[in-house]
């Protein structure tokens, strides 16, 4: 269907791509993925024809049509309403429509058989491709990519970037091309709207391929995996998980055939120099060059993956509580965000706040930096120093600066040394520190901004959608520095990799009001499974909580005999499930430091799923154990 043979595409002098080749096949579904600045974006321009090769081919069969996703579309504004915007692409469609139109108009003036078979064969097509759903099928799109029905009729310039993004969206959705091509389409969604694109896609009946950073939206829609490094095209016959495994037996094998290459060579190069000034050996000696010369040389592993290596600290120790939240309350206008709701956050904290946009994320996140006016109080605790990050905060980077005295802003105590150490965990190394910030592109302005905020020696760090422009390395090293990171933090974020690892707490906005679920986010997500199973769709309000635990008119508030007993047979219950969970909590974390589970992935998954849920099961016991001690 499409193929790429022996590309060459040079920019500046650098070679981008070099004799790469690959084949894409009818449904495949490809991750593109590669370190920023290696030619993704740049690979699917040469695709659509925006960019012409310097060498080799790009072929496709003849009824092949592309459909491309980029971030120019930020940019693109129309006066007309999104409702029509998505409908475009429904070219065919809406000119057979267009042409009914006409032949009815003709029909009024001079109705004659030719018009009339004319306007059933138009009529004819238009049912087929189906055309009288149009309409529907448009909206149904567009709400599920997270438009409201009266939204619709508004007009697309009236949006911002991202939610013009989800309009060209679907309407690259409706045209339905034989190879989608995607490049990061995960930028500026929410959750529930990746979720609902990931299952578009997993049906979708043509070819995709995708580029995107992260990692879960990969692992779930994709079906093979084209990395671009070194100027080539290296597929994998799986997802994101599967190629990171692949990676590492190929690097494996690889570094194991360049040692053993190496050691030949030094062995030839030693009996060169040994005996090239002897006559008896001189037929020998050059038989080796020649062989040295002619020989394929086996490139060294090179490691992608960076590792921090420095510690951030900070010097004053918070109390114990960060932060209190008391009836906070927030609306703009009569859009109520927050209402009478309050949330503690206690040092050690590490909260993701997640959620669908438009809930208030972001707004929250600023009540709690100070930035944003509300009712009700917000007490900062004892030696608290917190620092803010937000996309926004990119604008105030220096932009005639370099990079080194960039980040003594945020430190000035710290030595030069030290702060290219720091810029060097944030993969900038050599005469890259003296660069200026004018001449970055957004994700290497993003790490700056982030190791500002992490050298700042805040105890408290406030981070909205951090990994926005990173690439996987990139998020790898903020997930490392976060993970060595002492203080507490709260972080709004829709990667889910990345909040599976780095939060211990979720909070979630509901009823404008402050949710809070204790724990990691594969235990939420398997708390809400267990919730939807059981049909509870969502938590009762605290007023509702009050109704129902109200004693009714002449009730008697002492409880009999028999309630005792009955509390006190269910609090026995309940201590036998503690500790039968425990006892399976401690054989499941014993297996899991085997060899013979950990080094099987699909035994391992199973283990881990098991211990998710002794765990969660465990903590609910727990919590029933101590809401019946207390009625007891």
């Amino acid at each position: 269907m499409l193929t790429i043979h022996n590309l060459s595409f040079y920019f500046g002098g650098r070679a981008i791509f070099e004799e790469a080749s690959l084949q894409v096949k009818p449904k495949d579904k490809i991750g593109l993925i590669g370190l920023n600045g290696k030619g993704k974006s740049t690979l699917l321009k040469l695709i659509v024809g925006e960019y012409q090769p310097d060498g080799g081919t790009i072929s496709k069969a003849g009824d092949v049509s592309f459909g491309f996703l980029n971030q120019d579309l930020l940019s693109y504004e129309s006066e007309d309403s999104i409702l029509n915007v998505a409908m475009q692409g429904f070219q065919r469609e809406l000119k057979l429509q267009s042409q009914i139109d006409q032949v009815l108009h003709q029909m009024e003036e001079n109705y004659t058989d030719k018009l009339v078979h004319k306007l059933g064969e138009l009529q004819e097509e238009f049912d087929m491709l189906g055309g009288y759903t149009i309409h529907a099928r448009a909206e149904e799109i567009l709400e599920g990519l997270g438009f409201k029905t009266h939204e619709l009729k508004r007009a697309l310039k009236e949006f911002s970037g991202g939610w013009r993004m989800r309009v060209m969206l679907a309407k690259l959705l409706l045209q339905k091309p034989s190879v989608l091509l995607l490049d990061e389409p995960t930028n500026h969604l929410d959750l529930p709207t990746i979720e609902w694109i990931e299952k578009y896609i997993l049906n979708y009946e043509n070819a995709v391929i995708v580029v995107s950073h992260d990692r879960a939206f990969l692992d779930n829609v994709t079906t093979s995996t084209v990395e671009v490094s070194n100027a080539k095209l290296g597929p994998y016959a799986g997802n994101y998980s599967f190629f990171l495994e692949e990676k590492e037996l190929r690097n494996e094998v690889q570094k194991g055939a360049y040692e053993n290459q190496q050691a030949q060579i030094r062995q030839t190069e030693r009996f060169i120099e040994r005996f090239k000034a002897k006559a008896t050996k001189s037929r020998q000696v050059q038989s080796r060059v020649k062989a040295l010369e002619r020989l394929d040389k086996i490139d060294e592993v090179m490691s992608e993956d960076a590792k921090v290596h420095f510690r951030f600290k900070f010097g004053t120790q918070p109390g114990r509580h960060v932060m209190r939240l008391d009836n906070i309350s927030k609306a703009y206008g009569q859009n109520v965000i927050l209402k009478n709701t309050t949330a503690h956050i206690e040092r050690g904290d590490k909260i993701a706040l997640i959620g669908a946009n438009g809930k208030g994320k972001s707004t929250l996140l600023r009540i709690i930096a100070g930035t944003e006016d509300m009712k009700g109080k917000r007490i900062l605790g004892h030696n608290v120093k917190f620092s803010f990050y937000a996309q926004h905060q990119l604008e105030s980077l220096h932009i005639n600066e370099n990079l080194v005295d960039e980040l003594r802003y945020a430190d000035p105590t710290k030595s030069e040394t030290e702060l290219r150490s720091v810029l060097g965990c944030f993969l900038f190394g050599g005469e890259d520190v003296f660069k200026k910030i004018k001449v970055l592109s957004g994700g290497e302005k993003s790490r700056v901004a982030l190791a500002k905020v992490l050298i700042s020696e805040a105890n408290f760090l406030l981070l909205d959608e951090p990994t926005n422009h990173l690439d996987m390395q990139s998020v790898n090293i903020l997930v490392q520095a976060l993970s060595q990171y002492e203080g507490t933090y709260v972080v709004v974020s829709h990667d889910r990799h990345f909040v599976s690892q780095v939060a211990n707490k979720i909070w979630y906005i509901d009823d404008n009001e402050i949710k809070v679920y204790p724990g990691t986010l594969a235990e939420y997500n398997l708390w809400i499974e267990e919730r939807e199973a059981k049909g509870i769709i969502s938590e009762p309000t605290a007023d509702e909580i009050k109704i129902k635990n109200a004693p009714k008119k002449n009730e008697h508030r002492d409880k009999s005999n028999d309630d005792v007993k009955r509390l006190e047979k269910e609090v026995e219950s309940l201590e036998d499930k503690i500790s039968e969970l425990e006892v399976q909590k401690t054989k499941i974390e014993s297996k899991l430091a085997t060899e013979e589970v950990f080094s099987n992935p699909e035994k391992l998954s199973q283990e881990n799923k098991r211990y998710v849920k002794v765990k969660f099961n465990l903590q609910e016991a727990n919590e029933n154990w101590e809401a019946k001690m207390e009625e007891l």
